[in-house]
């Protein structure tokens, strides 16, 4: 009896070693405009044939642990994903008005971001474990405007979730270039996207012919899906654990219908 209960335990053992072994991770190193670029890996190498792949676009603190951490929680549910690096290699910080300034110097430039963000798009692309067919991003803050930049921009991608992202609504022109379809995940209460800024968003995505859908968390801030974001000194932010549970469920039935073609 005793000897059959150490084999279970080692079995046990084994696979849970065997199960959280199964994601590689590796940086990758590519350039844009001049301008040398890191990004980060992930995927399940337990996973036969081609999987879809996600670009994961960072906070505007930069290219982090954090981002890291979600493309590597992608990679455990059988995507490859890549946590696409917009500043520059090395660029990331925990200071707002530093990161601040490095979103300005993308996003002054609506060309210029785009293209940033398509690069990071093409490394993900050319990864021998991608099914090329099936592509989406996620994004976080700063990131989460990328996606709906890229969105806008006719990327070939499927669809695109914006946490916390700035509201970006599409003229007319970029609208009828939008073939993704869109999920915001909206804190409520988040003081960077007013009252004001929601009814524009809302009226110009209404006028369009844009598969979209907003879903807003009560209570909820900005950042509510970073357990650091109390740790900012930044009263704007706050992590809200329901809401990133919550909002982290409903992407994963957005990324399912996409890639099952509903």
């Amino acid at each position: 009896m005793k000897s059959k209960l150490i084999m279970i335990i080692l079995i046990i053992i084994l696979s849970t070693g065997t199960a959280s072994a199964k994601v590689v991770s590796q940086s990758l190193s590519y350039t844009h405009d001049g301008v040398s670029l890191e990004g980060y890996l992930a995927y399940d190498d337990d996973v036969s044939g081609k999987a879809p792949g996600i670009l994961v676009v960072h906070e505007w603190w930069g290219l982090n642990d954090y981002a890291r951490s979600r493309a590597q929680k992608l990679a455990g549910m059988g995507y490859v994903a890549f946590a696409v690096d917009i500043y520059g290699k090395g660029k990331s910080t925990q200071h707002p008005d530093q990161a601040a300034a490095w979103m300005k110097e993308v996003n002054s430039n609506m060309d210029g971001w785009l293209k940033r963000a398509l690069a990071g798009l093409e490394v993900l692309k050319k990864q021998p474990q991608v099914d090329t067919t099936r592509l989406a991003a996620i994004g976080y803050c700063f990131g989460g405007a990328t996606v709906q930049v890229l969105a806008y921009g006719g990327a070939g991608l499927k669809g695109v979730v914006s946490f916390h992202g700035s509201l970006i609504p599409p003229s007319a022109e970029q609208a009828g270039r939008t073939q993704a379809k869109i999920l915001i995940c909206h804190g409520a209460m988040d003081p960077m996207n007013t009252p004001e800024a929601m009814t524009t968003y809302v009226n110009a995505m209404n006028a369009s012919s844009i598969d979209w859908q907003l879903i807003a968390y009560g209570g909820t801030r900005h950042s509510f899906t970073n357990p650091d974001a109390d740790k900012r000194g930044m009263a704007a932010l706050a992590y809200h654990p329901s809401a990133d549970r919550r909002s982290w469920q409903q992407m994963t039935f957005f990324l399912d219908e996409l890639f099952a073609g509903i």
